[in-house]
């Protein structure tokens, strides 16, 4: 899209399988993977079995699932019936291979904080 600079249109990869790399890496830009599932535990499982948890998007209209999986998927950027709409203020970083610690908010601090322990004796 555009005459200059490098851009991708919108893509989606329909019918992927565990083991495609574009289903298993984090892909930056604006591309989706759609996989058949069966149960709400495989959902969980495979969203779990990769090296990377940056992000997560969840849609659906029952809060019991969105629930459970906002619990079991270990990503450190859920987003449920929504994409990309988090507050700046709020913490983001990933788990695993997806970044270290957390940017935005008090937990953007604590990189540059240290914490020391000091312990005073009232005997002399």
């Amino acid at each position: 899209m555009g005459d200059e600079g490098f851009y991708l249109q919108p893509t989606v990869f329909a019918d992927c399988t565990d083991n495609m790399k574009v289903f298993k890496e984090e892909v930056f830009g604006p591309v989706m993977t759609l996989t058949k599932f069966k149960d709400v535990g495989e959902v969980v499982q495979r969203a779990n079995d990769t090296d990377y948890g940056l992000a997560c998007g969840v849609f659906t209209k029952d809060a019991k699932v969105g629930n459970e999986l906002m619990q079991r998927v270990r990503a450190g950027l859920m987003f449920w019936n929504c994409y990309h709409c988090a507050d700046i203020s709020a913490p983001f970083g990933g788990f695993k291979q997806s970044g270290l610690g957390r940017e935005g908010g008090p937990y953007g601090l604590q990189a540059y904080l240290e914490i020391k322990n000091v312990v005073q004796s009232t005997q002399i």
